[in-house]
């Protein structure tokens, strides 16, 4: 297939861009480089000949309009967006333009590009999003596709926003659209502004493991190579108008995540004393934040034959090893705006 990626040099879209690439799909990569960009996350594929980057925002729709026009793709991948909900709690608007607006602008160009090329069935219009639309767990029960949407933060409102659009674009003007909604992604090039990220180099610099109120927040933890198998499994196969909850079966409290981060780093890179479990440090909680996020995976495992391959143990054994090896890739990014500071206090 010729795809169309957006955010393509964020983290989970360089994973799908270089799964694809690898696969012989012809890949154009659309990327605005905002904070979280990161042209080398595209490094092993960079020189590949079915792999196209292009400079452009999702929200400027004279430039979408001569990408499509250009490359003529026969699917979208939409996984630009604006993504920390630390940051949404500070500055909401860039959350509603980017997420929002953005997505709107995409639909429309992807809706004339649809209509120019005489509406063909195969063209496909994938839209990715989490699984924070669906608001926050007790103690049992799981996320299903029709679990109402009860965002909780700017950033998720801002995402079910994106999903009911392209929801009524579907059924408005007959768009051909699938869905996803995945939980909790980890593994290697992550942001080093998120949990996983954070409780490593931190460590690794012997400053305090910052964890939110008593740690006992539950997430499901998605290895970000499994998630893009699973994204392009979909936009391939998936039923139109259909959506799909991607989970990685693995949940872990918050505070057993970094106690598993930190008994392998004691194994991998040891300290001369001592554990880094002792650099645990509970700080004031996120205003707002979900108690527990769980996926019911049922339906793409049902429908697609799609199950994750990694656990939460190896997967973070892998992530551990790959940011110990790569300090030329996350040294960096650790001067960009924000990172290594306590955002989303302003609430």
């Amino acid at each position: 297939m010729k795809l169309l990626v957006t955010g393509g040099a964020g983290f989970i879209g360089s994973a799908v861009v270089r799964q694809a690439v690898r696969d012989g799909h012809e890949v154009i990569n659309l990327d605005a480089l905002t904070y979280a960009a990161c042209l080398e996350n595209l490094t092993p594929v960079a020189n590949a000949p079915n792999y196209t980057f292009v400079q452009a925002d999702i929200r400027d729709r004279a430039a979408l309009d001569e990408i499509f026009k250009e490359h003529a793709p026969d699917a979208v991948m939409h996984l630009a967006a604006e993504s920390h909900v630390d940051r949404s709690i500070d500055g909401p608007g860039d959350f509603i333009e980017t997420n929002v607006m953005g997505t709107f602008q995409m639909l429309e160009a992807a809706r004339a590009h649809w209509d120019r090329e005489g509406r063909p069935d195969s063209f496909r219009f994938h839209h990715i999003s989490t699984d924070e639309v669906f608001g926050s767990l007790g103690e049992t029960g799981m996320f299903t596709e029709t679990t109402p949407y009860d965002p909780r933060s700017p950033y998720s409102a801002s995402k079910a926003s994106s999903d009911h659009l392209v929801r009524a674009w579907a059924e408005t003007y007959g768009l051909p659209v699938v869905l996803t909604n995945c939980s909790n992604n980890y593994g290697p090039y992550h942001f080093p502004e998120k949990l996983i990220p954070v409780i490593i180099l931190n460590a690794l610099a012997g400053k305090d493991l910052p964890i939110y109120g008593d740690g006992s927040n539950v997430r499901d933890w998605l290895y970000v190579e499994d998630h893009a198998d699973a994204l392009l499994l979909v936009v391939q196969k998936g039923e139109v108008g259909r959506s799909y909850n991607i989970g990685g079966e693995n949940e872990r409290t918050n505070l057993e995540l970094v106690q598993t981060l930190c008994g392998i780093l004691d194994e991998m890179r040891p300290k001369s004393s001592g554990s880094y479990a002792d650099q645990i440090t509970f700080v004031t909680d996120r205003p707002g934040h979900d108690a527990r996020y769980a996926i019911d995976p049922a339906r793409i495992r049902d429908e697609l034959g799609w199950r994750p391959s990694v656990t939460v143990e190896e997967g973070l054994r892998r992530t551990v090893e790959w940011y110990l090896n790569n300090e030329a890739w996350w040294r960096p990014l650790q001067d960009r705006s924000g990172v290594g500071q306590r955002l989303g206090t302003k609430a």
